[in-house]
């Protein structure tokens, strides 16, 4: 599957981006309801009219890894308005010579789904524009 993928990196250490991440208000522009920082935790996310999902972390290792399940979604500007139900978005974090590398990573989101375009721009939006850079002004 050709699910998307970013990946960035940043002169911050793998816990402080694996906080950032869990700051989820810090970084993905819209209502946020529910804690967002620990395994188990379920949060709704709402840009309205366009999108509502309900994410629950399945993983949590500091300094490492955050998995998010899709367990609810509507998208109303697509035909399949819960096509991201049961989809997961990962974090994936790791050293490289001296920088922390983040790889994003939406499963499920292909280029077979009709939100595939729209979707993949919001993501590189969010991720390589708002959570990098509160990585970046939080190492500081």
């Amino acid at each position: 599957m050709n699910d998307f993928t970013t990946t960035f990196t940043v002169d911050a250490s793998p816990d402080e981006a694996f906080a950032a991440i869990n700051d989820v208000r810090g970084w993905w522009t819209g209502n946020i309801e529910g804690d967002t920082r620990a395994l188990g935790d379920v949060f709704t996310y709402r840009h309205l009219p366009e999108h509502r999902s309900v994410q629950r972390i399945t993983e949590s290792m500091p300094g490492k890894r955050v998995v998010w399940h899709i367990d609810d979604a509507e998208l109303t500007f697509v035909d399949d308005r819960d096509e991201w139900i049961g989809t997961d978005v990962t974090f994936d974090i790791s050293e490289r010579d001296g920088r922390t590398e983040v790889r994003f990573s939406h499963l499920g989101l292909t280029p077979g789904v009709e939100c595939y375009e729209a979707c993949s721009n919001a993501w590189g939006f969010y991720v390589n524009g708002g959570l990098r850079k509160l990585i970046e002004t939080a190492s500081r």
